[in-house]
């Protein structure tokens, strides 16, 4: 009777561990089988996860990764989800957003073509779209937060401010303005206009323009804060030769 040689799951972790992330070829030789089976039993009782990218080939254990506030974890150029599948991920995001996803804004997020997905969720009436200046935006398909959604995206393209923002991309020429103008202030006045512009955005504002304007997150806060409680002193210095003439008295 030909015995089989038992590898314990620590070494499975161990390699996971050092290497982050494997394909299914690689954790053969580690577990010294080729049963795909085996691996993945292997895997179930370390509670792996799947990529969404690269055709779902490449693992990696729940531990590892280090999602961002999307859920996201990027390891080179492989693609992990806190939310599961590729599908389970831009449903979730979609669902989840302000003002719903173009198919540019989701590429630039999840740096691969959600196109496929995409179709996918529609056939299956998982998302529902809306062609809006002359692409196709998709939204929630929950009724009020899907209109929600849908006002807030016609209010991106109509102001022609910092509320252009979309969901993951600053537009350039917004952005290039705002630089622009905000060289030719000074000190305080830099801090104020970051702060009018964060309270602009709302949610996340101190971060976004601290970034965008290379500027320290608690001197926007110190902004926002002085516009917003009044204490805003106005300079009156006027320039040399200005203001009421003096009387002569002779």
């Amino acid at each position: 009777m030909i015995r089989t040689i038992s590898i314990p799951k620590e070494r499975l972790k161990d390699f996971f561990l050092e290497q982050k992330t494997a394909t299914m070829k690689q954790l053969k030789i580690v577990l010294k089988t080729d049963v795909s089976m085996t691996v993945y039993r292997k895997l179930t009782k370390l509670n792996y996860l799947s990529s969404c990218s690269h055709s779902g080939k490449f693992y990696t254990l729940m531990e590892i990764p280090k999602f961002n506030k999307d859920g996201l974890w990027f390891c080179k150029s492989v693609l992990f989800s806190r939310h599961g599948t590729l599908v389970e991920t831009i449903k979730k995001l979609v669902d989840e957003s302000e003002y719903g996803y173009s198919a540019f804004e989701l590429e630039e997020l999840l740096k691969i073509k959600p196109n496929e997905t995409l179709i996918k969720l529609i056939n299956t009436k998982q998302l529902a779209r809306t062609k809006l200046n002359g692409r196709f935006i998709y939204f929630t398909v929950a009724q009020n937060e899907r209109i929600r959604q849908e006002l807030s995206r016609k209010r991106i393209y109509s102001e022609p401010d910092l509320s252009q923002v979309t969901p993951n991309v600053l537009l350039n020429e917004v952005k290039a303005s705002i630089i622009l103008f905000y060289c030719t202030l000074n000190e305080k006045q830099r801090r104020l206009y970051a702060g009018l512009e964060s309270l602009k955005v709302g949610t996340g504002g101190d971060k976004l323009i601290s970034e965008l304007l290379n500027l320290n997150i608690k001197t926007v806060a110190k902004g926002k804060k002085e516009l917003l409680g009044e204490a805003v002193e106005i300079d009156t210095v006027r320039a040399s030769g200005g203001g009421r003439k003096k009387k002569s008295w002779k």
